[in-house]
């Protein structure tokens, strides 16, 4: 079962996620087979991180929730929320096989809170630049709840326009960029 886990700061903690740096990875390299897209999102200076995202293949509901719960950031209380979602990966590949690589042009996580019927299912043409797409459900897989995209765009109005506009009861888009350790 794939998973999407977005965790958003909490103001004021970049310092103490600073501190839990090396805790953070460590904890994530036990997840490093499951792992689909990962990395952090980033406040519109584009530099202070707002956000840790994970999308991964796990057993079940209660492992996704012991995965985000139990992460030393979120222990520590540098994240203020918790997004997380059943996901299916409809473009059947992981971030490090999208063909454009990890660090040409911007980089955005799109993410369509449902409402209504459910919309944007299928992967929208010209998808080249698409690293991740693919629904939120629920824990049971049955009800569409939303849409989440990482997409390589020149801006992120651009990135929005990856989800039909007036199916959602939000969009939000944020910067994102490829995570992981740094070599």
């Amino acid at each position: 079962m794939e998973f999407l886990c977005y965790h958003r700061d909490r103001s004021g903690s970049a310092a103490l996620r600073d501190e839990l740096t090396e805790e953070h990875w460590s904890y994530m390299d036990r997840f490093a087979k499951e792992m689909i897209a990962r990395g952090p999102t980033f406040a519109e200076d584009g530099e202070t991180p707002s956000g840790s995202l994970h999308i991964l293949d796990l057993p079940d509901p209660a492992a996704a929730r012991a995965f985000a719960f139990d992460e030393p950031n979120y222990q520590a209380g540098v994240y203020r929320d918790v997004l997380l979602r059943r996901w299916r990966n409809t473009l059947g590949r992981t971030m490090w096989d999208f063909p454009g690589g990890p660090a040409d042009g911007d980089r955005y996580l799109v993410l369509g809170l449902g409402s209504g019927q459910a919309a944007d299912l299928a992967v929208p043409p010209g998808g080249d630049e698409l690293i991740a797409y693919g629904p939120l459900l629920s824990d049971d897989g049955a009800t569409w709840l939303g849409t989440a995209a990482l997409v390589r765009a020149p801006d992120p109005q651009t990135a929005r326009a990856v989800l039909t506009p007036d199916r959602y009861a939000d969009i939000e888009v944020h910067d994102w960029e490829f995570g992981g350790r740094r070599s």
